[in-house]
C-alpha cells in the first residue's frame, strides 16, 4: 500500500525530479556528487564516512525543492570494516545462521557510515568455475543458493528496515547470470523455461518471499532478450506472479548496453525499453544523457510507479524521517568480537579435501612453508572495500602458535612466476623439514567481476612447486586460497593433505593445528578437466548413462537399467579420455573427528497428494554418533531422487541439510520436515508455468556428502 506522503510527492514532482529519483551514479568527488543532487539525483553510489554522506544528504534535504533524502548504495558483499570469508566459502560453511549474523554485522557497520542500501547478495546458481564471479555467490545448488539468500537478506534488514543497523537488500543478478556461454561473463544465456524455472529462478523466489527490497537486473541476454529490457521476466514474473513490490536496480550502465546488444537504435529508445520491462533505478544517468524531448518515451504511468518504488523504500528505510547518521557512532575499524566472528566463520568455511592424517600439524620441529601465499597479507578476497585492514600472514601466525618449532619459509614460485632456481631451493629446504606447507592460490585480482579464466589450474608455475616438494616423499599439506574450484587432478595423488581454504590467514592456522576441527562442505564441484566444465551434481538423466566413479552416480545400476542395450559401455555418455564424475563432489568434505551414521528413518513410509497440497509433511531423521575422542562438527544432507516422473529429473537433488557440534561419544538425532516443497518441481510445458508433486517413489538419500548417503524410500500416492 502506497503511503500518504508517497502519493502527495508523486503528484507535485516535474518529469525532472521524478527522473532523478530514478537514477544512481557514482561521482567520486564530493563537489560533482553534490552538483547532481542540486539537481534532483535521488541516490548515490558513495563509499565514504558518515561525515561526507550527511553532507551530500544535507543537499538534498535543504537545498532542493522537495527536500527528498538519498538512497545511499553501496557494494557491501562480504563485510564493510570486519571482512567476512567471500560469499562462496560462507556457502562452504553449511550454516545459515552464521551467514545472517556476518550479514547483520556487515549492515551494521555500513548504515553506521550512512549507506542504506547494499548491491548484495549474489544469489546467482553457478555452475560453470570459469565464471569468474561465482566468487561472490553461494555455488551451484539450487536449496543452499536459496537457503544462503534468505539467510543474508534476513541478516541485511532484520525485522525492520529503518533501524540504525539495517540496510535493504539488493538481490541480484536476476536472472541466470550464472551460466554465460563459455563462462565469460556478460555473455549471452539461452536458458529454457524448464531451467529457469527449476534452476535459475528459484533462489530468487526464496529471496523475493525472505523480503528483499530490491532486485538488481542483470547483463546477459535470456533466449535473445537483455534482461535490462526483459518485459517478461522483470514485470511478469518477479512484479506481477511473484508480487514483488521493491524495486528493480539496473546494473552499471546496464541500459547503455542495449545499444550494443543492438536492440535499440539509440538511447533514448535504449532508455524506453528499460522502464518499459520494469526497471525502476538506472544505474549510470543514461536518462539525464537524453534531450530533454526524449524524455515522453516513458509511459507516465511506468514513470510514476517506479518513482512511487523508490520513495516506497525511502520510507521504509526511515530516511524521510532520520536523513542523517550520529558521526560520532560510525563504526570506523572491527572491534575484538566482529573479527572473532570473522575468524570463526574463516575456519568453519574450510573444506578438507583430503588427508592421510597429516592434519592436524603435531608440533614439528621443523616446518617448511613455501608458496605465494605463504607470507602474502592478501587473503581478504574479492569485493572488499579499500578500508579493509589487511590480514596477516600464514608465517607470522604459525611462528606465534608455535614457538617450539622453526618456521621456514622458502618463497619457491609467485602467483604467476618462478624460476627453476626457486623451486629447486624449496625442494632443498623441504628435505630439511619435518613438514611442508605449501600455500597456493589465486590472487584476489583473478576472482571477480570480469575475471573469467579459460584455464581452471593454478596460475604460473604454482603446480611444478608442489611436484617438486612432494617429490621428496616428505609429507606435504596444500593449502589453496581461491575464489573458484580448481583443477587438481596433476598432482592431487601427491600430497598428503589439502585444505580448500578460500581466503583466511590466522583461521587457516586454527584449522592446521586443530584448534578447530575442518567441517565446511565444498559448495560447487571441482572438475578433473576444464573439458567437463559446466559440470554440477544435480545433471538431468540420461537415455544412455555411464557407470560413474565411485557410489554417486552408477546411474546405470540406480535406475535399474540391464538390458543388453544398456550394457554397451562404448555407446554411452562419457568421455574417451576422462573418467566421469568430478574430482570432488558438491558437498564433500571430510575433517579430524568420524562419525557413525545409522539407518535413515522415515516418519511414515507414504503420504498422500491431498496432504502435501494442503501443507503436510514427513519427517526423514538419521541419528549420528561422534565416534572420536574430540568433538567436531558434522553436516548431514538429504537428497531427493524422483525415480519416475514427467520429465527427465535430475540424478540427485539437496533437499535438507544442518550442521551440528557433537561432543566425543554424543548421539544426536538429525531430523528433516519434507513437503510440497521439497518433493515438488516446475512444469513449464502450458503457457502457465504451474509447480507440481507427482505421484510415485522417492528415494532419500541422507549422509555426510554424497559419496556417503543411505537411502530409505518414501511413495508419494
Amino acid at each position: 500500500m502506497t503511503s500518504a506522503r508517497v502519493i502527495d510527492l508523486v503528484s507535485r514532482m516535474t518529469p525532472d525530479e521524478k527522473l532523478g529519483q530514478l537514477q544512481i551514479i557514482f561521482r567520486p568527488r564530493p563537489d560533482d556528487a553534490a552538483a547532481l543532487v542540486r539537481r534532483g539525483l535521488g541516490a548515490v553510489f558513495w563509499p565514504r564516512s558518515s561525515a561526507a554522506t550527511n553532507a551530500l544528504q544535507r543537499v538534498a534535504v535543504e537545498e532542493t525543492r522537495l527536500g527528498i533524502p538519498l538512497l545511499v548504495g553501496l557494494d557491501v558483499v562480504h563485510g564493510q570494516r570486519t571482512i567476512a570469508p567471500v560469499p562462496l566459502a560462507q556457502a562452504a560453511t553449511f550454516d545459515p545462521p552464521l551467514v545472517e549474523a556476518l550479514a547483520a554485522l556487515a549492515a551494521a557497520e555500513a548504515r553506521s557510515g550512512g549507506a542504506t542500501m547494499t548491491f548484495s547478495p549474489m544469489v546467482d546458481v553457478s555452475r560453470d568455475p570459469r565464471w569468474g564471479r561465482v566468487v561472490e555467490g553461494f555455488g551451484e545448488d539450487v536449496h543452499l543458493t536459496a537457503t544462503m539468500g534468505r539467510a543474508m537478506v534476513r541478516g541485511y534488514q532484520g525485522d525492520d528496515l529503518s533501524a540504525p543497523g539495517a540496510i535493504a537488500a539488493t538481490v541480484k543478478h536476476f536472472v541466470a547470470y550464472g551460466q554465460p556461454e563459455g563462462g565469460r561473463d556478460y555473455n549471452a544465456v539461452d536458458a529454457s523455461p524448464h531451467r529457469l524455472r527449476n534452476v535459475h529462478l528459484e533462489s530468487f523466489r526464496a529471496a523475493v518471499d525472505a523480503g528483499a527490497a530490491a532486485v538488481m537486473a542483470s547483463f546477459n541476454t535470456v533466449a535473445g532478450v537483455p534482461m535490462h529490457a526483459n518485459h517478461t521476466l522483470l514485470t511478469g514474473v518477479l512484479k506481477e506472479e511473484w508480487g514483488f513490490a521493491g524495486v528493480v536496480v539496473g546494473d552499471a550502465d546496464g541500459v547503455r548496453n542495449l545499444l550494443p546488444h543492438r536492440v535499440a537504435a539509440d538511447l533514448a529508445d535504449a532508455v524506453r525499453l528499460a522502464y518499459d520491462a520494469g526497471l525502476d533505478i538506472e544505474m549510470g544517468g543514461a536518462p539525464w544523457d537524453l534531450d530533454p524531448a526524449d524524455l515522453a518515451v516513458i509511459d507516465p504511468a511506468r514513470l510514476d510507479d517506479a518513482v512511487a518504488r523508490v520513495l516506497s523504500l525511502k520510507e521504509a528505510l526511515g530516511v524521510f524521517d532520520t536523513p542523517y547518521v550520529d558521526e560520532h557512532a560510525e563504526i570506523t575499524t572491527p572491534d575484538a568480537a566482529s573479527r572473532a566472528l570473522a575468524r570463526r566463520a574463516a575456519a568453519r568455511a574450510t573444506v578438507l579435501l583430503r588427508n592421510d592424517g597429516t592434519l592436524p600439524l603435531k608440533a614439528p620441529r621443523h616446518l617448511l612453508l613455501t608458496g605465494p601465499y605463504a607470507e602474502s597479507t592478501d587473503h581478504l578476497g574479492a569485493w572488499t572495500q579499500s578500508f579493509g585492514a589487511p590480514a596477516g600472514s600464514i608465517a607470522d601466525a604459525l611462528r606465534e602458535r608455535l614457538p617450539q618449532t622453526e618456521v621456514r619459509v622458502a618463497g619457491g614460485t609467485g602467483f604467476f612466476d618462478g624460476s627453476d632456481d626457486d623451486i629447486s631451493a624449496a625442494r632443498a629446504a623441504a628435505q630439511e623439514c619435518d613438514v611442508v606447507v605449501v600455500c597456493v592460490g589465486e590472487p584476489s585480482t583473478l576472482t571477480g567481476e570480469a575475471a573469467s579464466r579459460s584455464d581452471l589450474r593454478l596460475p604460473g608455475r604454482q603446480e611444478d612447486l608442489i611436484r617438486a616438494v612432494a617429490g621428496t616423499g616428505i609429507p606435504i599439506v596444500v593449502v589453496l586460497e581461491n575464489g573458484r574450484p580448481l583443477v587438481v587432478a596433476d598432482w592431487i595423488d601427491d600430497v598428503s593433505a589439502v585444505l580448500e581454504a578460500w581466503q583466511a590467514a590466522a583461521a587457516i592456522v586454527d584449522v592446521l593445528l586443530g584448534a578447530v576441527n575442518p567441517a565446511g562442505r565444498l559448495p560447487m564441484s571441482f572438475p578433473r578437466s576444464v573439458g567437463q566444465v559446466p559440470i554440477d551434481y544435480a545433471h538431468e538423466t540420461t537415455g544412455r548413462p555411464a557407470t560413474v566413479r565411485g557410489s554417486l552416480a552408477a546411474e546405470s545400476q540406480d535406475i535399474g537399467l540391464h538390458g543388453p542395450d544398456n550394457v554397451q559401455e562404448k555407446f554411452t555418455s562419457k568421455y574417451l579420455d576422462l573418467d566421469l564424475g568430478p574430482q570432488f563432489a558438491f558437498g564433500h568434505g571430510t575433517g579430524y573427528a568420524t562419525f557413525a551414521h545409522a539407518a535413515p528413518q522415515l516418519s511414515r513410509p507414504t503420504i498422500t497428494l491431498g496432504e502435501l497440497e494442503a501443507g503436510g509433511t514427513l519427517t526423514v531423521s538419521v541419528e549420528v554418533a561422534n565416534t572420536a575422542e574430540r568433538a567436531g562438527d558434522e553436516v548431514v544432507q538429504v537428497y531427493v531422487e524422483d525415480l519416475v516422473a514427467s520429465i527427465a529429473p535430475p540424478v540427485r537433488r539437496l533437499v535438507a541439510f544442518d550442521r551440528r557440534t557433537l561432543d566425543p561419544d554424543e548421539t544426536h538425532r538429525f531430523s528433516f520436515a519434507l513437503g510440497r516443497e521439497q518433493l515438488g518441481f516446475w512444469l513449464t510445458d502450458a503457457a502457465t508455468a504451474r509447480f507440481v508433486v507427482e505421484p510415485g517413489v522417492f528415494r532419500l538419500h541422507v549422509g555426510s556428502t554424497l559419496e556417503s548417503t543411505q537411502a530409505v524410500e518414501l511413495v508419494v500416492e
